[in-house]
């Protein structure tokens, strides 16, 4: 035995052939860094600059003469073989649901063949869905098994080497598991040790032993649900559907893409009369609020008595490209909230809200709290809970500064119209930008899910939210562009710019009073995290600016993306402890007089 362990294969060696590629971060990079996908971006934009500069040009032959002629005949050629086939490109990608971002869609098809190789390297050593030592002693000590090896390996780097981005990336979580891999085939421990458990101190918090067996689970894990690489694995565990309690869609409510849901209340479960009203994001499936049992946020309040009624969104197509933030922040509303007391009359209409529809509904309280004093009416929804909205959009106390930095940056709203005014902006492209104020969520998404696989139940209860995570909603091209130039960057709720349609033609198109809940005696909620940097605590401040201040409630949760299944601080309800907690909140919220 003494003999063979002699013999056997180093995982320096192996991962010597591996070298130093792009998903190592020798940068140091604090997130992931598509540096390919950057430098085309802003070639793209420049050639569509240039094309708006000529057409300008051409469009003043009294100024520029016989040269306006000529920049006209230069912009119809670079339309023609530039910008004209760029425009394409993203429509059919947009259409097709791929990534209109080529480097971006190749990094995909290299997570997807790297997973496939830590599978087969895996699946070499398994015996009855276990990892056999026996078997890895027998590859790592012969001349035939280490050959085997040292090709899986360079495999590994080809891979790494075609790779599109550098920094805290998926790819770097994917090679920290290979690396595991080859120390579990080897038992030879290397430094920096994937997945260590460390001490306050930083010594190792455990021995190298348990270390092995820990890996054993993991792979054993990874390995039979084939979850190496995390889009793929939720896109078959999930089989495309996502959501856990069944609901009818209310008849007549499609407004386009738009749908109202009714959740049916549990059999023996006694109505208390009232009524709520889940508002979603426009970019994300409306499951957030019904991810899975005991991770659903409809179910704990369905089990309080609540009706409950969810906005779904849908998939927006070409009919949906040139609505609004009017339709989407009003018209929508104004329709479900009808069709709701319609319903249920005399039953009290609460709302809940996640993220950017509590930015939407706070406004459209206080446009309709003006409307029922317009008319001599007494307020008729008084009570709203919003979770993680953003409502300040500054430089400074907000904390937006870093996403309003990349916006002025990377956003161009003409180039946006030019590639998906026709098909709507692709969750790719939103994605992206919230990456860029996440550090490392790439990376760290990954190895969490990784880091826990060998807990029982770990993986597949992980399904739900990896699937809603990867899988986004296009966002309506009109609606995305207000939403940048009014909110993001125009700060509009603050600054009291913020426009509504209105039934009472003296409110119609003005700007929305926000003192208007106060006077209303409408009382909001508001449950935010200390760790979330997409609507970071000095942004979420409704409860401190509107509405009856002194009656409201606003809950700040510290440390919040420490305790979140996948280090995400902005999304707290996949936690059972936060979900437990705040739905025990916004309970007594509504439930208070």
């Amino acid at each position: 035995m003494k003999k063979a362990r002699q013999e056997r294969i180093s995982p320096g060696e192996l991962l010597s052939l591996v070298g130093t590629t792009p998903a190592d971060n020798v940068e140091g990079y604090r997130s992931a860094m598509p540096w390919k996908s950057k430098l085309a971006g802003g070639l793209v934009r420049s050639l569509f600059l240039y094309r708006e500069l000529l057409k300008t040009t051409a469009a003043q032959p009294f100024l520029f003469g016989p040269f306006a002629a000529l920049a006209g005949w230069q912009a119809d050629v670079l339309e023609a073989v530039a910008t004209g086939p760029i425009k394409t490109q993203a429509r059919i990608a947009t259409r097709a649901g791929r990534n209109p971002d080529v480097f971006a869609e190749m990094n995909s098809w290299i997570y997807q063949t790297y997973a496939r190789l830590l599978y087969n390297l895996c699946g070499r050593f398994m015996r009855n869905g276990k990892f056999d030592p026996r078997v890895a002693l027998a590859v790592s000590t012969s001349e035939e098994g280490k050959q085997l090896l040292r090709n899986c390996m360079k495999e590994f780097r080809w891979l790494e080497l075609s790779y599109n981005s550098r920094g805290l990336t998926r790819l770097k979580a994917m090679k920290d598991l290979l690396k595991s891999i080859v120390v579990l085939i080897t038992e030879q421990p290397i430094d920096d040790m994937p997945f260590m458990k460390k001490n306050p101190d930083g010594t190792d918090g455990m021995s190298f032993g348990t270390w092995l067996e820990e890996g054993r689970a993991r792979i054993e894990a990874l390995w039979k649900h084939n979850a190496f690489d995390i889009r793929d694995f939720a896109n078959r565990y999930m089989g495309g559907k996502i959501g856990y309690l069944p609901y009818e869609v209310i008849k007549g409510s499609r407004l386009h893409s738009v749908t109202l849901r009714h959740y049916p209340l549990p059999k023996g479960t006694e109505p208390n009369g009232k009524v709520v009203y889940m508002a979603t994001p426009m970019i994300n499936k409306p499951e957030i609020f019904d991810l899975a049992r005991g991770k659903s946020v409809v179910e704990g309040i369905l089990k309080e008595g609540y009706h409950v009624y969810l906005v779904d969104h849908g998939d927006p197509g070409p009919g949906e490209t040139e609505l609004g933030l009017d339709f989407y922040g009003k018209t929508v509303p104004d329709a479900y909230i009808d069709i709701i007391q319609k319903r249920h009359p005399g039953a009290a209409v609460y709302i809940m809200a996640y993220c950017m529809a509590g930015t939407l509904m706070l406004p459209y309280l206080a446009r309709r709290a003006e409307e029922c004093m317009a008319r001599g009416e007494p307020m008729d929804i008084w009570k709203i809970a919003v979770m993680a909205t953003p409502v300040k959009f500054d430089d400074g106390e907000s904390g937006h500064g870093p996403m309003r930095k990349i916006i002025r940056e990377e956003y161009d709203p003409l180039l946006m119209k030019e590639l998906y005014g026709e098909v709507n902006v692709p969750a790719f492209v939103i994605e992206a930008g919230m990456n860029g104020i996440q550090p490392g969520v790439q990376y760290t998404v990954s190895m969490g899910f990784y880091g826990r696989a060998y807990w029982p139940g770990a993986i597949e209860e992980a399904a739900p939210f990896l699937y809603w995570l990867t899988h986004g909603t296009k966002f309506p091209a009109r609606a995305h562009r207000e939403w940048i130039s009014q909110f993001f960057l125009g700060n509009a709720l603050i600054e009291g710019t913020y426009t509504l349609p209105s039934s009472v033609p003296a409110l119609d198109g003005k700007p929305v009073r926000m003192g208007a809940l106060d006077e209303a005696g409408v009382l909001v909620f508001c449950y935010r995290g200390t760790r979330d940097p997409i609507a970071p605590t000095g942004s979420c401040v409704a409860c401190e600016l509107w509405g009856e201040i002194g009656k409201n409630i606003g809950v700040s949760r510290g440390g919040l993306n420490r305790l979140i299944e996948k280090n995400v601080g902005h999304i707290f309800v996949v936690s059972r402890a936060l979900l437990a907690e705040y739905l025990a909140l916004v309970n007594d919220f509504f439930k208070s007089s």
